[in-house]
């Protein structure tokens, strides 16, 4: 029997196969519930983006650094490329500071990671087995022939969790507030920083594989809260590749399985090099034509 994944509970009423005692609270419920789902897709918009964002600006870079044939295409248009790489660096930046925006003014409704583990925190009977059983009923027409041996395996989450989650936002808040905050701040968002040698002594505290890591624990966050949520599964985070030296690997070997967000950045950014480098430019047209007319000649 297949087991339905993420489900809502907006007909639920109208679900017969839901049982009266799950019924009771389930408005309020449903209320807490919709600002979960709110503030947790929200938090994945802005991920992805910035992971997108970054992604395709490093991908862009290791392809020109080992691409001479790419290199002198980009070259033909330098000012349009980079607009386009200044542009992946301040939008990653920017939606950066937003996920991590710390900012406590009460005249904006912020959401960031804290606004998601604050109602993950407040909510925590939203992950309740109750709760989960009502979502998994009101999206299945079948749930009487498996819902049984399903609850069996659900995973509750406990004080602990939340505060294991906490602890390991807190540790990239503090490497993003150390490294990047001022980035962000004094040169993206505000052009506070002008002198040059300002400018470089902000990025020389900055490092590729601490930023993937970074971005790739963000999106796994949200994968083990949408588990937790909408399958009932403990919030653990899988292991996934983050470089992308590994990541081309991969793509080369054709082990081509996961649809992390990362992964599928580095391949459509190979994709789109793969189909320009295909197209053959002028110069071997002309000597194309010029051979061709060569042999007619003869």
């Amino acid at each position: 029997m297949v087991k339905d994944k993420g489900v809502g509970i907006a007909r639920v009423r109208e679900n017969k196969s839901v049982p009266f005692f799950l019924m009771l609270g389930v408005k309020n419920m449903k209320t807490k519930e919709d600002k979960f789902k709110r503030e947790l897709e929200v938090f994945r918009t802005e991920v992805e983006s910035g992971i997108q964002f970054f992604y395709t600006y490093l991908t862009i870079n290791s392809i020109l650094s080992k691409n001479k044939q790419a290199l002198r295409i980009v070259n033909l248009t330098p000012s349009f490329w980079n607009t386009n790489s200044s542009a992946l660096q301040t939008s990653f930046f920017i939606v950066l500071g937003r996920i991590f925006d710390n900012d406590k003014d009460a005249r904006y409704k912020k959401h960031t990671i804290n606004t998601l583990l604050q109602v993950t925190k407040e909510h925590s009977d939203i992950f309740s087995a109750k709760a989960l059983e009502v979502r998994k009923r009101s999206g299945s027409a079948n749930a009487d022939e498996w819902i049984s041996d399903y609850m069996k395996d659900v995973y509750v989450p406990t004080d602990d969790d939340f505060k294991r989650l906490e602890k390991y936002v807190s540790k990239y808040r503090k490497i993003y507030e150390d490294r990047y905050q001022n980035i962000r701040h004094k040169r993206y968002a505000h052009k506070e920083v002008l002198n040059q040698d300002d400018v470089y002594k902000l990025f020389a505290q900055t490092n590729i594989p601490e930023i993937q890591k970074l971005l790739t624990f963000l999106n796994r966050l949200h994968e083990a809260l949408w588990q937790l949520f909408h399958n009932g599964r403990k919030p653990t985070f899988r292991k996934t590749k983050y470089s992308v030296k590994s990541i081309m690997k991969k793509i080369q070997a054709q082990e081509w399985r996961s649809q992390d967000i990362q992964e599928l950045t580095v391949q459509e950014t190979k994709k789109f090099f793969d189909i320009l480098l295909s197209i053959p430019n002028q110069r071997e047209q002309e000597k194309g034509q010029a051979t061709l007319q060569g042999l007619k000649g003869k």
